[in-house]
């Protein structure tokens, strides 16, 4: 993954656009696995690990969408999420507005599928590794 610039950490979400499957950007395997095994734990939501330490979540239990919870408490939520990308040192305007945007299929160039990756100029899935 190119532009989110990351120098540590993993991010994990259910908000993945138009599939919203569980999606992970990372820099460490043990930090992405931690990352989206919270998420699944929280039963949806989103989850930035860093050092092996979740620093903030945001659960969203209703289909991995939705918060059950007051919107000060979300809004609050969102912030340290925000503030998290941040300490990661990820510059992006809205990280998590274009992750969630990866999967979306209609929008030309290479988009993540549940079936792989896909060239949406070409309509049609390509290979993850080029010879």
């Amino acid at each position: 993954m190119e532009g989110f610039a990351l120098n540590s950490g993993a991010i994990a979400s259910t908000v993945a656009h138009d599939t919203h499957n569980l999606l992970v950007i990372g820099t460490d395997d043990e930090d992405m696995a931690l990352a989206a095994n919270h998420v699944v734990e929280m039963g949806g939501g989103i989850s930035v690990v860093s050092s092996g330490n979740v620093i903030a979540e945001l659960p969203l239990p209703i289909a991995g969408l939705m918060s059950d919870r007051e919107v000060k408490e979300v809004s609050k939520s969102i912030e340290r999420i925000e503030e998290a990308w941040r300490s990661l040192r990820c510059k992006m305007v809205s990280p998590l507005m274009t992750m969630s945007l990866l999967t979306l299929t209609p929008i030309p160039e290479l988009r993540i599928t549940d079936r792989g990756l896909f060239d949406s100029r070409k309509f049609r899935l390509v290979d993850l590794f080029v010879d």
